[in-house]
């Protein structure tokens, strides 16, 4: 696609709901699809692809799961999941359109261009800095809270006592690690889901890349349907009888008692009936 075409279709896209947007990537183009082929691919309900169509968002029971959906329908069909997200939040009424900056700047200018030259010296300067204080109030809270943080730090070290200070490492020694019961991870950890399983969890997924993942119990039951991005894990209950599918199998690090297991799948590759049994991971 050239970038005559990509300007075209995002001129289109403003002028177009999610809804319409996924519909036409998913019915026109040399990739026609039907819902139910999608949804297998995907695995997510067809009444959810359904229902990211038509705008009927009170289907789906959570906000995340919403834009989960969407950004993992997107990126099947070939879309940018960022522009898809964004645009569904400010439909959804989960961001506020922004004011351009240049318009409250000009119209500031503006104000400034009005003020007579018989105007005190100092009420101009009072309007100046206020305007100022406006522009910019955001670092002007942010430096108060600084400062109110590091007056707490500095009081709460002044009032310990003698016998509270930490001891000190002797010189020579090695201070050795916190063990924190957790795996060495390869990135970063950024959330945390399935906590309910933190102290059993024989089995720890970390995302390494962005991936849908999906893990049902032995009755079939979904524990976990959700987008994981980099540095998401999820503590997956003990016991067997647990699998799970992955939309992006070479990005997920799958962890068996603090040791890494072999990767399920590559980059990009969606693997089903993957076994969480340990004995199997391993």
């Amino acid at each position: 696609m050239n970038e005559n075409e990509k300007t075209e279709n995002h001129e289109n896209h403003a002028e177009m709901t999610v809804g319409e947007i996924l519909r036409n990537a998913r019915t026109t183009g040399r990739r026609k699809r039907e819902i139910p082929t999608v949804s297998k691919q995907l695995c997510i309900r067809e009444e959810f692809l359904q229902a990211l169509e038509d705008g009927n968002y009170n289907v789906i029971p959570e906000t995340v799961y919403i834009l989960g959906f969407a950004r993992n329908y997107a990126m099947e069909l070939g879309l940018d999941p960022d522009e898809i997200v964004s645009k569904l939040k400010r439909e959804m009424g989960l961001v506020a359109d922004e004011c351009p900056d240049d318009d409250k700047s000009k119209a500031d200018d503006d104000d400034d261009n009005n003020a007579t030259d018989g105007d005190a010296w100092y009420k101009r300067a009072f309007d100046t800095s206020v305007k100022f204080i406006r522009r910019n109030w955001i670092w002007f809270v942010s430096g108060l809270g600084v400062l109110i943080i590091a007056a707490g730090v500095l009081t709460f070290f002044m009032l310990q006592g003698p016998d509270e200070v930490a001891p000190t490492v002797p010189a020579g020694a090695i201070e050795q690690p916190i063990d924190t019961g957790e795996p060495k991870y390869n990135v970063e950890v950024r959330e945390r889901f399935g906590l309910d399983n933190v102290d059993t969890a024989d089995v720890i997924l970390q995302a390494t890349q962005e991936s849908w993942v999906q893990v049902k119990d032995a009755r079939g039951n979904e524990v976990l349907g959700r987008s994981l991005v980099r540095g998401d894990i999820y503590y997956v209950p003990a016991g067997d009888g647990y699998t799970a599918t992955f939309g992006n199998a070479g990005g997920v690090d799958v962890w068996v008692n603090g040791e890494l297991a072999p990767k399920q799948g590559g980059d990009h590759e969606r693997v089903s009936g993957i076994s969480l049994s340990p004995d199997d991971l391993i």
